[in-house]
């Protein structure tokens, strides 16, 4: 039986490359006013702006993680034709993955004839992208289901992700920032530089002063563990700040010559932790 290649909003890939490789996204939510809205829509506007200056105009936004009706709502209708990968957000960052799984047992009793495997990515927003992308290329180059689940399990934690944020009140709100190291930022400019590690949480490593050299260190990080960077398309994935994207793109490029960059907003679920003004940049590296 073919098989389609799920993941959900958080992979923050634009719309091109979902349908030219015919990866299927299931919309996280965000919260506005006590209103759910999804993350992603298939086909509509997805251009974010409008929702990043709600951010700046200190509108509270929550979020919520995918239930496990969703998921077998969504897995059930390509089980009609097809098996399931899931490509899943990181469980480090989210409780949606352990939904997924109940949904995913359940579905087995159900369509004992069916493949529906799970992998949580412990990856987020473009990092999980390129998870998700590779995995997409391995399909349409026709490797089965059981190759692709194997190569993203064996490789997951090779893809690094680094970032930073313009505004620390946000990564506060979410309880990753001290009130008295919130207050101290607010002072003296400093930005922090942060990774995800490989239990898919986010870990501040690095403290700088002034965003260029926030950009620079990230830049940096790259230079030194990057794996290939001749054969690798960089990632990189904004907080509606596209023109330090680019920055960020001309000092690696300055550094070293890779494929190419891929540069896309981060989504409303992932932003509204992060805040307006977030910049991360992922690639493959030999280890996190």
């Amino acid at each position: 039986m073919s098989y389609k290649i799920v993941t959900d909003s958080c992979a923050n890939l634009p719309d091109e490359i979902y349908d030219n490789l015919d990866i299927q996204v299931i919309g996280m939510e965000f919260i506005i006013d006590g209103e759910p809205h999804l993350s992603y829509v298939k086909g509509r506007d997805n251009n974010l702006q409008k929702y990043y200056k709600l951010l700046r105009e200190d509108t509270v936004i929550t979020t919520t993680c995918i239930n496990k009706e969703t998921y077998t709502k969504f897995f059930e209708k390509i089980l009609e034709t097809d098996d399931v990968l899931y490509l899943g957000f990181s469980s480090g960052l989210s409780l949606s993955y352990g939904n997924c799984l109940v949904a995913a047992e359940e579905l087995r009793a159900k369509y004992p004839n069916s493949k529906i495997y799970t992998v949580d990515t412990l990856a987020a927003s473009m990092g999980q992208g390129m998870i998700v992308h590779r995995a997409a290329e391995l399909k349409n180059q026709g490797k089965n289901i059981e190759e692709v689940r194997d190569w993203v399990e064996a490789n997951k934690l090779k893809i690094c992700h680094w970032f930073t944020v313009e505004d620390l009140k946000y990564l506060y709100r979410g309880g990753r920032v001290s009130k008295i190291g919130f207050i101290l930022g607010k002072i003296t400019q400093i930005k922090p530089v942060l990774f995800t590690d490989n239990a898919g949480h986010l870990i501040p490593v690095q403290k700088v002063i002034g965003r260029r050299k926030s950009l620079e260190v990230m830049a940096e990080k790259i230079v030194t563990t990057i794996v290939n960077p001749s054969e690798q398309t960089v990632f990189i994935s904004h907080g509606d700040c596209i023109e330090d994207a680019q920055k960020l793109a001309d000092l690696v490029a300055q550094k070293i010559k890779v494929k190419g960059f891929l540069i896309n907003q981060i989504d409303p679920v992932i932003g509204c932790h992060s805040g307006p003004g977030t910049l991360a940049i992922f690639f493959a590296a030999a280890k996190r």
